[in-house]
């Protein structure tokens, strides 16, 4: 009969979204896609899938990899922390216009941003 440790761990919270959810989470709020995320990290879009689908597991230095790039803490990917409300950031939408915006000649880019503080001017 083997022997049952004398000291056991206490519990992990109860972790309600798997970290491959989580991902796809951070991953839309700072408006990647899966291939623009696998680009920057080097991986191929189907590797990314399959961490966002929980095929694959992910090692520490994944996890650490991901943080990074996805600027979120460790503690919020692994679920230890509850996941930013996407009601502070803006909608994957704006944030792919943005990203196009900003690949402008800056004399367009400067006329647009002039357009769009007169509408809000226009609108406030």
């Amino acid at each position: 009969m083997p022997r049952r440790p004398k000291n056991t761990p206490t519990p992990l919270p109860h972790i309600d979204t798997p970290i491959g959810k989580r991902i796809a989470h951070y991953r839309k709020l700072q408006g990647f896609s899966q291939e623009a995320l696998a680009e920057k990290m080097g991986l191929s879009q189907r590797q990314i899938a399959t961490y966002e689908t929980g095929r694959t597991h992910l090692n520490d230095e994944m996890i650490i990899r991901f943080a990074l790039i996805l600027k979120v803490p460790t503690d919020e990917l692994l679920g230890l922390k509850s996941l930013r409300s996407s009601a502070d950031a803006p909608a994957l939408r704006m944030t792919r216009r943005i990203c196009d915006l900003s690949r402008l000649p800056e004399p367009k880019r400067k006329a647009i941003l002039r357009t769009l503080d007169d509408l809000i001017r226009a609108n406030s």
